[in-house]
């Protein structure tokens, strides 16, 4: 069996460097997606504790989602909403009782 070096085995699994144009979108769609999720999640817990930090990382990470063009852009807008959602319960803990947290007592 005389094989030559430059002769590729049929059966053999395709590598990404084949002469085939890579896809670098389908990895940003990913991500964009996983950046809306995230961005909701964020967000909702953002309501129970600490607003001040999940609040605004909630809002980014949903503009950048939408700006990525995810193919999820309602959870994106809701990450936002329940981003500014955070920061406005923050903004009535500061001026009801002087706190940055929430109060049991």
């Amino acid at each position: 069996m005389n094989r030559r070096a430059d002769v590729k085995d049929p059966g053999a699994p395709k590598s990404p460097t084949d002469g085939r144009p890579r896809t670098p979108g389908r990895s940003r769609y990913r991500d964009a997606d996983a950046m809306a999720v995230t961005a909701f999640v964020l967000g909702l817990v953002g309501l129970l504790v600490m607003n001040l930090v999940l609040g605004p990382t909630a809002v980014v990470l949903g503009l950048l989602a939408l700006w990525r063009q995810t193919s999820r852009p309602g959870r994106a807008r809701l990450g936002i909403a329940l981003g500014v959602a955070d920061l406005v319960v923050l903004a009535c803990l500061v001026t009801a009782d002087d706190t940055w947290s929430w109060s049991l007592t």
